[in-house]
């Protein structure tokens, strides 16, 4: 029904191909890519240009569909059949954290240089903005990018960056002043291949397995000044505009999964039997998945109200931050109810309800924790 109120038989169409790729691409080497701890990003994002699935709202002239938001949603709706949190959060990555500034604010040279391979699939992106001791506390960041003729001079270090070890390019915010305030950073695409840059390790998580994530150093590296995305010292404000693309493609993916869970605890209720009936006989555990059906659907709900805010051209910060507070709560308390529900099985890594419970807990923290999103609507509600 909602579908139908929303969604035209083109935009199921991108909706049906992206759940086909998902099924023959992705899901039935998911497990083999969690034990391995990374996943072969350059072979599936390139699958994945081919089909046109990496720059749905991009312009034609660099590679894009040029579609609008409803064909966008449909195509991260589909994410969330994913059977692991980071296959879908490297493919985010690539498509809305680490390109949008370069398609909003950067020259034309690094449309053609960085965001048409990134489309096309051939560069691997990553968004390099946290650091060692500056997580949300994003005007906090020490890297420095000090200009010097042609170059600028990057030194610094990034920490938790997915797709770090096989990234291509960053999308990496920098320190170019060492004045107070705001218009003190600098936002620029910086090629890996460059000397000065180190992977210094892979890290080990606790979730999001599949998806490698890694801590940057950068020792006196010379980035050309064409590399700096729009103008030196609007970085910080170019930045935060792009974590509203990141924030919003957790909404979807998170009430799709979530959904998802909610269906495969309900075949095990009916399956398992306790005290000679399925577990479903018991209303105290009926009534806990209808409060957590009834909150999904909120979440959906507010994301498809978001849409059509973004297609009106309306700033949807505040109801995108509302979003994302309600995703982190409701992915934790969801995941960890139906883990409850299995018992025992529950608790076993082999189990995807252990997987889903493992990678729910970043929505909580990446991309802005509950406490900054809760900060945001304080300060658009004049609290």
């Amino acid at each position: 029904m909602t579908s139908d109120l929303y969604f035209t038989k083109e935009h199921e169409q991108v909706r049906k191909a992206a759940r086909e790729f998902i099924k023959k691409e992705i899901n039935p080497y998911v497990d083999e890519w969690e034990e391995a701890g990374s996943a072969p990003l350059r072979e599936i994002f390139k699958k994945m240009g081919d089909l046109g699935f990496l720059g749905i709202r991009y312009d034609p002239k660099w590679g894009g569909e040029g579609l609008d938001y409803w064909y966008e949603l449909a195509f991260q709706e589909e994410l969330g059949n994913i059977e692991c949190g980071g296959i879908s959060m490297a493919i985010s990555v690539q498509t809305s954290m680490a390109t949008p500034a370069i398609d909003q604010f950067g020259s034309d040279y690094l449309k053609e240089t960085y965001l048409k391979p990134a489309i096309a699939g051939d560069m691997v992106s990553a968004i390099a903005v946290t650091e060692p001791d500056a997580g949300s506390d994003v005007a906090s960041l020490k890297t420095t990018a000090k200009k010097e003729g042609d170059y600028y001079i990057l030194n610094g270090s990034k920490t938790f960056i997915t797709n770090g070890t096989q990234a291509d390019f960053l999308t990496l915010l920098a320190r170019t002043s060492d004045e107070p305030g705001y218009h003190s950073f600098g936002l620029f695409v910086v090629p890996t291949n460059i000397d000065g840059f180190v992977v210094s390790k892979k890290l080990d998580k606790l979730g999001m397995r599949s998806s490698d994530t890694a801590e940057l150093f950068f020792d006196n590296m010379k980035i050309p000044k064409e590399n700096l995305i729009g103008k030196e010292g609007e970085g910080f404000i170019y930045q935060m505009q792009q974590f509203q693309h990141e924030r919003f493609v957790t909404l979807p993916m998170t009430y799709v999964t979530m959904r998802n869970v909610i269906e495969m605890t309900k075949e095990h209720l009916r399956q398992r039997i306790v005290f000679g009936k399925p577990l479903m006989a018991k209303q105290v555990l009926r009534h806990r998945l209808a409060q957590w059906v009834t909150e999904i659907e909120s979440l959906k709900q507010l994301t498809y109200h978001i849409v059509r805010m973004k297609m009106a051209g309306m700033d949807a910060t505040r109801e995108i931050s509302m979003g994302k507070l309600l995703a982190g709560q409701l992915a934790g308390k969801v995941t960890d109810g139906c883990l409850q529900m299995f018992g025992g099985l529950g608790f076993m890594n082999e189990m995807k309800i252990s997987r889903h419970f493992r990678d729910s807990r970043l929505i909580a923290i990446g991309g802005g924790a509950n406490e900054v999103m809760s900060e945001i609507i304080s300060k658009s509600e004049g609290f």
